[in-house]
């Protein structure tokens, strides 16, 4: 039997599951691979931190037997399309707008349900989804939001304006982050990536996607319980 190569883009077409073998940056491609086709993801940990994946390694046989005998659930993810005029990009982690060392701040107007609601002026302001509310997001102080949550969290990074508070959108609700006439030119990033510059005056438009991306769970751990270990917690008893 001869090796057949599949365009990137078409491999979610053929397939019933992709495997990703790496860390969280790997998981988060394959999620954007399986978007449109249901897919479900399975997360096997080759890197460091791993927070996204549901086994390691010497974990794998087993799992692969599971799910063949139809021993698994599948969990929905949502996602976030970051929209500039008529292109669309999919993030399951966060977008971010980011400043530019040396290009001045970071000044962000956000506009809820076509309302001008609040301002932000600081390092960035990131948008996440439930499953990035462990990557930027956290790393901001924002806070961890369960994944079977439905809703955008959107954080300030080191804020020096008046409103410097996280904010907790339902998925319902229209976004728009508009670089204010203040901001210094921003860097769009998407899921870590970089997409484009952007400019004082121009927008972005945040749209939610309740169902963009499933992963594959075993039932051997809760989110909490790899939130403890990913994020080094702990409780009372080791504290005291």
């Amino acid at each position: 039997m001869g090796i057949e190569l599949v365009e990137q883009h078409r491999i979610a077409e053929r397939v019933d599951l992709l495997v990703s073998l790496g860390g969280d940056g790997t998981m988060l491609r394959t999620l954007r691979l399986a978007y449109h086709h249901q897919v479900p993801v399975l997360g096997v940990n080759l890197g460091k931190f791993g927070f996204l994946a549901e086994i390691d390694v010497p974990d794998l046989d087993n799992a692969l037997c599971s799910i063949a005998e139809g021993r698994f659930e599948v969990e929905s993810r949502m996602a976030v399309q970051a929209v500039v005029g008529d292109n669309a990009r999919i993030a399951f982690n966060d977008i971010a707008l980011i400043r530019i060392p040396g290009g001045g701040q970071a000044a962000v107007g956000l506009v809820v349900d076509g309302q001008p609601f609040v301002r932000y002026v600081g390092d960035a302001v990131v948008v996440a989804t439930p499953t990035g509310s462990t990557a930027y997001s956290f790393s901001a102080g924002g806070p961890i939001v369960s994944p079977k949550a439905e809703g955008l969290l959107v954080v300030p990074v080191a804020p020096h304006s008046a409103f410097n508070r996280a904010l907790m959108l339902a998925c319902s609700e229209s976004l728009t982050l508009e670089l204010l006439p203040s901001s210094g030119s921003l860097a769009l990033e998407v899921d870590g990536e970089l997409i484009r510059t952007l400019e004082p005056g121009q927008w972005v438009d945040v749209v939610a996607d309740v169902a963009a991306g499933s992963v594959v769970r075993l039932g051997n751990t809760t989110f909490y319980q790899r939130a403890q270990r990913k994020l080094r917690l702990s409780d009372a008893a080791e504290l005291a």
